[in-house]
């Protein structure tokens, strides 16, 4: 079969490999489309992969096209969304289900060959199904949109608040979504990209502001009557939506960082003198699962794509491109502000 693999720093070659075979309790899904994580980037550009060469890719959709011995939750022809994260299953973290802190975790497209290829083998328990009614495109974001779902989960959400979402990303979006389907009373996302938040409104939130603009904070709090925002979900890992967090929550409020950091982050005193007076509570989100595996999250996507109850917009997609395509897609990446939403590769071409 054909599949991107890295080899080195900005080397990605579509090349032919052996196509794998299930084992027990495994299925081989034909993958359809798979989406660049922005954990992929840095794994292709600055070579920061586990091992060479590997097969990244982790938000993918296909078909099974054939199962090993032993499987029986699903059959050859069922459409599926790929569930990452390959847990031991036997240390304590994962006893209390709390799988995303396993211990000995593999994690296909990182730490095993993933679906920047025509086939992927994956454990049986790491596929759900996708109804008839939710395309392959819908279905490569179930990845993202249930590591959002878990954020607003790692709160003491509840209606009827204001909420933060810092980042208009394919996760912050999400969040946004999320947060006002549980009953927010006003959803405001944060980016600097007109586009994304044009699309955050079109997405159903309540309002956006351009923190690009210098007066972004005063009119931001103005939105809550001056208190701040009871949830604030940090979803873009950058240094300066990480400080403002801590600048927009109300006292007592909470705090979720979803995004996940590039580099090294400092406080000054003043910023943490913050933290202390306004008495906030701040936790971490770490992927998307729960007990029992792969967790509620996943079956609640797959339900509020195919009831509708989450929209999707075609803009959410920046472009589509064949898996033969897929060094060129990684340039994008190379260029700064390039790539304004996800990038999906068809695997059929």
């Amino acid at each position: 079969m054909k599949a991107a693999q890295v080899h080195a720093a900005n080397d990605i070659r579509y090349e032919d490999v052996e196509r794998p075979v299930p084992s027990a309790h495994e299925v081989l899904v034909k993958v359809k489309y798979t989406g660049i994580c922005g954990s992929d980037v840095p794994r292709v550009l600055d070579g920061a992969c586990h091992s060479f060469p590997i097969t990244l890719g982790h938000e993918f959709s296909g078909t099974v096209a054939e199962t090993g011995p032993g499987v029986t939750n699903v059959q050859p022809g069922d459409r599926v969304a790929g569930v990452p994260l390959v847990p031991c299953m036997e240390c304590d973290d994962c006893l209390r289900g709390d799988y995303a802190l396993c211990k000995h975790y593999s994690f296909i497209g990182s730490r095993q060959n993933g679906s920047f290829a025509e086939y992927v083998v994956v454990p049986e328990r790491n596929v759900v199904r996708v109804d008839d009614s939710v395309s392959f495109e819908k279905a490569a974001f179930f990845e993202p949109a249930t590591v959002a779902l878990h954020g607003i989960e790692r709160t003491n959400f509840r209606g009827g608040h204001p909420v933060a979402i810092l980042g208009g990303g394919t996760i912050g979006l999400f969040t946004a979504q999320w947060a006002k389907a549980f009953g927010a009373s006003a959803v405001v996302v944060f980016d600097i990209v007109p586009e994304r938040l044009d699309l955050a409104l079109r997405l159903g939130a309540t309002h956006v502001v351009n923190t690009s603009d210098e007066d972004y904070l005063e009119r931001a709090m103005a939105l809550t009557g001056g208190r701040g925002y009871d949830y604030v979900f940090e979803t873009a890992g950058a240094g300066p939506t990480m400080k403002m967090a801590s600048a927009l929550a109300a006292n007592g409020g909470e705090i979720c960082f979803i995004g996940t950091p590039k580099r090294e982050l400092t406080f000054s005193v003043d910023e943490w003198e913050r933290m202390n007076r306004r008495e906030f509570t701040m936790t971490g989100s770490w992927m998307s699962y729960s007990a029992p595996f792969p967790g509620h999250e996943w079956p609640a996507k797959a339900e509020a794509f195919r009831t509708g109850a989450l929209s999707f917009d075609d803009d959410l997609i920046w472009s589509v491109r064949g898996l033969s395509e897929a060094s060129d897609a990684f340039e994008d990446f190379a260029t700064p502000g390039k790539v304004k939403g996800k990038v999906l590769l068809d695997s059929e071409r």
